[in-house]
């Protein structure tokens, strides 16, 4: 053929050191098309390695996600559990991992497939929930790019022909590796369709063939498929957890963090590994460029948004201690520095929560520095468990009012000088008890004229309305008794210390107690004593009458009238005189 050049070297298909696609191309390109993607029209063979210098860099929630079972932090019941499967042979044909964003699903979908599929180092190996990381399905799976693994993001593949094409495929053995593992990931993103198109085949998968989904939001998947997969939930990584994997993170670095700020980055992370080391890497490049280079909690602090733990306690303290002024000079200062007036709230916030559950706990608060850790306990020993209480709830309303106000500044101060000015107030169990005890013992009234201001007469005084409650109630009989010969010594509710006037005979207690009881509701504890107490209702009424005689008697008119006529005499008119008024004449 004239047309062909002379040196098959010079044909440009084998320019340079150009090769055939290589194995794994085949793989990455069979892969893509399993899903519909268009094969790339030329495989171009791998570029060598290059030097660790010159290699891009990679975000630490990517560099450090965890390649073995023993890196996953914070999951160990799902690792026993999987570990006991494996070793037992009794593995299910489909796992379904749940939790919140950055806790390890996908990784953890990636390890199981590994798991399953490792051959260790010799290529004899089986399935281990340990895999050797270096067999030729380990490094595969790990570049993602394992023939027999293929991972799908549901959240872009939706539909019931997506799910066909699983389905089509789940009839082939697997070409290279023990098992063919479909990675669904979002799976609930899947349309109603194609959960149902799915069912039967998730229900009866061939032997070789293994399904794990993941998803964020597991009520939206239907119970017919959680009733085919063997669920996991993986939870929230505690935030001391947290703390201890990113300072190793930062060790491996080579960056210098202090404690403090490597707790902040765990608290905002909220149980979310990807997340923490997110909000690291971003804490990391905010760094100073100095000579130490070091994670400051101030730089932390600033990146975030978040209040100082010092100005949050200092801000506690004006509103314990009923400072206005000093509150609203301290919201300033916080809003001038950056601070955002929600972040403010949720700090305060935060910091009730710690005394509340350090008090509680009878343990040392949860505090990253020994200064906030004093504080925090001083707060526990002096704060009352009502106190605590109410300063969340005012505190979580004005938290409310601040994310809905269209001032937040504004709504936060005036949220804080509520919480403030409501920190004075008794605490509303004491003020009922204190109230329910006035009104069961009575408020005693200013002393009558001619009446000492004496214990006694106080007495007589509640004693009187005690027994026009017992005349109003019906029982007659024993309301004279009490008002003619009784001399109340004590009295208050349930209680009742009597003398009896000269010329009583008898004991009227068990009539006293049963009357007092039924007028109450309560038991009446009666005392009689020989001696002692104010005078009785009669006595004193005999007084008085006696003491506004001697009175009129002494009258200058009244001392000429019976000068003039010393046989005349001081008598009452009982056809005309009204209750208590007197009259003279001859």
């Amino acid at each position: 053929m004239g047309d062909s050049p002379d040196n098959p070297a010079d044909l440009p298909w084998e320019e340079g050191d150009a090769e055939a696609p290589s194995a794994a191309d085949l793989e990455a390109a069979g892969q893509s098309a399993m899903f519909g993607d268009a094969p790339p029209a030329a495989a171009p063979k791998p570029k060598p390695a290059a030097p660790p210098a010159n290699q891009p860099y990679r975000v630490l929630a990517r560099k450090y996600r965890p390649q073995t079972f023993s890196e996953l932090i914070g999951q160990e019941p799902m690792v026993r559990t999987l570990a006991n499967a494996i070793e037992r042979d009794r593995l299910a044909h489909a796992f379904l991992m749940t939790g919140v964003r950055g806790v390890g699903k996908t990784s953890t979908a990636r390890l199981i497939a590994k798991a399953l599929n490792c051959v260790g180092p010799d290529g004899q190996g089986g399935p281990t929930i340990d895999p050797c990381g270096v067999c030729e399905p380990c490094t595969a799976i790990a570049e993602g790019r394992h023939i027999d693994v293929i991972e799908m993001d549901a959240a872009s593949h939706t539909g019931v022909d997506d799910v066909r094409e699983i389905i089509e495929a789940v009839r082939y053995a697997a070409v290279s590796a023990r098992y063919k593992i479909y990675i669904i990931d979002e799976v609930h993103m899947l349309s109603r369709n194609a959960f149902n198109a799915l069912l039967k085949t998730l229900e009866e998968p061939p032997a070789h063939v293994k399904f794990l989904f993941a998803t964020t939001e597991v009520d939206k998947l239907p119970v017919t498929v959680l009733s085919r997969t063997q669920r996991f939930d993986l939870r929230r990584i505690p935030a001391e957890l947290l703390q201890a994997h990113f300072a190793w993170v930062c060790e491996q670095e080579g960056v210098a963090v202090e404690p403090e700020a490597l707790y902040m980055v765990a608290a905002a992370a909220e149980g979310s590994v990807r997340d923490g080391l997110s909000i690291l890497d971003q804490a990391i490049a905010h760094a100073d460029m100095g000579d130490d280079q070091r994670v400051t909690a101030a730089r932390v602090r600033d990146m975030l948004g978040l209040a100082d733990k010092g100005a949050q306690r200092r801000l506690l303290g004006t509103i314990l201690e009923g400072d206005a002024q000093a509150l609203l000079v301290g919201v300033a200062d916080q809003y001038a520095l950056g601070v955002e007036p929600l972040a403010l709230m949720r700090g305060l916030m935060d910091l009730v929560h710690r005394i509340t559950v350090a008090q509680i706990g009878q343990a040392e608060p949860d505090a990253p520095s020994a200064e906030e850790r004093a504080a925090l306990a001083d707060w526990a020993g002096r704060l009352s468990a009502g106190q605590l209480h109410r300063l969340w709830q005012l505190l979580l309303k004005g938290h409310d009012e601040v994310r809905q106000a269209p001032d937040p500044l504004v709504a936060a101060q005036m949220a804080l000088l509520r919480v403030l000015h409501a920190a004075d107030l008794p605490d509303p169990g004491k003020l009922a008890k204190k109230l329910d005890d006035m009104a069961a013992n009575g408020v005693a009234a200013p002393a009558s004229v001619g009446q000492g201001a004496s214990g006694g007469a106080s007495a007589a005084l509640d004693w009187e309305a005690l027994v026009d409650r017992v005349g109003n109630s019906g029982a007659l009989r024993v309301e004279q008794t009490m008002r003619d010969w009784v001399r109340p010594i004590e009295l208050t509710q349930g209680r009742l210390v009597y003398a009896l006037a000269e010329g009583f005979a008898g004991d009227p207690a068990a009539e006293f107690r049963d009357t007092l009881s039924k007028l109450d509701g309560e038991r009446w504890e009666i005392e009689q004593r020989e001696a002692g107490g104010a005078p009785s209702l009669r006595e004193r009424d005999e007084a008085a009458k006696a003491e506004a005689k001697a009175k009129l008697r002494a009258h200058p008119l009244v001392e000429a009238a019976f000068e003039a006529f010393p046989e005349a005499e001081m008598v009452e008119d009982a056809d005309v005189q009204p209750a208590g008024k007197q009259a003279w004449g001859r």
